[in-house]
């Protein structure tokens, strides 16, 4: 990413352009184009394509991401996906192992981390609680993000903690169900088809309009920016949606197993 950073403000400078003014030309904001340089943030397919048009670089900026290996593309750390949620616009969240982290209480939280192989220590356990408690502040921001989330159905049977904290982690989802920009949808375990059994996905759009997709697996995380990649999960997505209950059925549903608690 430096290599590529570097790239950007020796062209940038050629064009005797400021950060300020490539910025504006761009529609992205000066911070962002400040992280590129210094190698802090990785320059997407999309904006490397129109900062060759700008800079008249006969797409040597293209062709410099294209030829970078994935893992200086995105950082696999999820530490760089959560400074994308922090000020994403918006987010399409697909998972089927355990609740959204936004969605969780703490005792649901401090239950997942303590099923965490090789073991956190007690201490890790609070830390990483703490974590994904502060996360959820986007949710109650002025200006919060546009949400859509589709939980697979067996999560919510998963009882990680005692009756006591299921319930209030049924009852927490019911309640988010209902925060302004939040879009709830469960897909039912008896439906016939399902566009999301390769396992669970992110879809984020940053304040730059750009769109990266986030996901984890047994051996860690990763982030894709590379569009056609994006294309396809933006499909399954589109196809969750469909096949899951609708907003509406989904607080049904929740209303109903809150009655069995």
């Amino acid at each position: 990413m430096k290599l590529v950073g570097r790239l950007v403000a020796l062209y940038r400078n050629a064009a005797r352009l400021t950060q300020t003014q490539l910025a504006g030309m761009t529609g992205h904001q000066v911070e962002t184009i400040a992280s590129i340089e210094q190698g802090r943030r990785a320059l997407l397919p999309s904006l490397a394509a129109s900062l060759d048009q700008l800079l008249d670089t006969k797409g040597a900026l293209a062709e410099a991401v294209d030829g970078m290996p994935e893992i200086d593309l995105i950082p696999v750390w999820a530490g760089e996906y959560l400074e994308l949620e922090l000020e994403a616009l918006a987010l399409s969240w697909y998972d089927n192992q355990v609740l959204p982290g936004l969605l969780q209480t703490e005792t649901y939280a401090t239950a997942v981390f303590r099923n965490r192989i090789p073991a956190f220590s007690e201490q890790e356990v609070a830390v990483q609680t703490e974590t994904r408690m502060k996360r959820q502040e986007i949710l109650h921001r002025s200006s919060p993000p546009t949400i859509s989330f589709v939980v697979w159905e067996p999560v919510l049977g998963l009882q990680l903690t005692d009756d006591e904290g299921h319930a209030e982690q049924l009852r927490h989802l019911r309640e988010c169900a209902d925060l302004p920009g939040i879009c709830l949808q469960v897909l039912p375990l008896n439906h016939r088809t399902h566009a999301g059994l390769d396992g669970p996905f992110i879809l984020l759009e940053t304040p730059d309009f750009q769109r990266v997709a986030y996901s984890e697996s047994q051996r860690g995380s990763l982030l894709v920016s590379d569009p056609d990649e994006i294309s396809i999960l933006a499909q399954k997505y589109a196809m969750l949606r469909a096949q899951a209950l609708t907003p509406e059925g989904t607080v049904g549903l929740l209303d109903h197993l809150l009655g069995e608690q």
